[in-house]
């Protein structure tokens, strides 16, 4: 004979999903910036998120991200995002995560070097919304580099 599930039991559940989700999103983030589909990044963060990236610093609204992604990607011709050691804590429509990457980038036959891959950590706010669980908020921070970061051109005034 089986035990009906606790009330218990259905919220580990939906607390498990609801990390399964989010490790999607911050998975597909880095799938979107290698296929450079601005679509399925779009899909990633709320309207309104707010970056702070350490190399640029504060962007404010999807706009402003997807263009820093595109002016830094575009040029490349392969680049690979990894994400690992993924931190979740869900409180109800509210997350935080933070996970650590490793992004390697390639543009070729460029001056003073062709690659160059950037490893650090995204420290995230995230919430739950009709289309699923989105960014809102997602701090960037270097811990190191390697190759030449000249191939990324990140004016964002130009």
């Amino acid at each position: 004979m089986s035990e009906r599930p606790t009330a218990g039991d259905t919220l580990a559940v939906a607390r498990l999903a609801d990390e399964r989700d989010i490790q999607t999103v911050l998975f597909r983030y880095a799938d979107a910036l290698d296929r450079k589909d601005w679509d399925m990044l779009a899909t990633c963060f709320v309207d309104s998120a707010v970056g702070q990236y350490e190399m640029i610093g504060r962007l404010d609204g999807y706009t402003a991200i997807e263009e820093v992604c595109r002016k830094a990607l575009e040029p490349m011709s392969k680049t690979q995002h990894l994400i690992g050691n993924v931190l979740i804590t869900v409180n109800e429509d509210e997350a935080s995560s933070s996970c650590c990457f490793q992004a390697q980038h390639v543009r070729p036959d460029f001056p003073g070097g062709e690659m160059n891959i950037i490893a650090g950590r995204y420290e995230d706010q995230l919430v739950r919304t009709d289309q699923g669980w989105r960014i809102r908020e997602r701090k960037l921070s270097v811990q190191w580099t390697y190759g030449n970061a000249g191939i990324h051109e990140l004016d964002v005034d130009s």
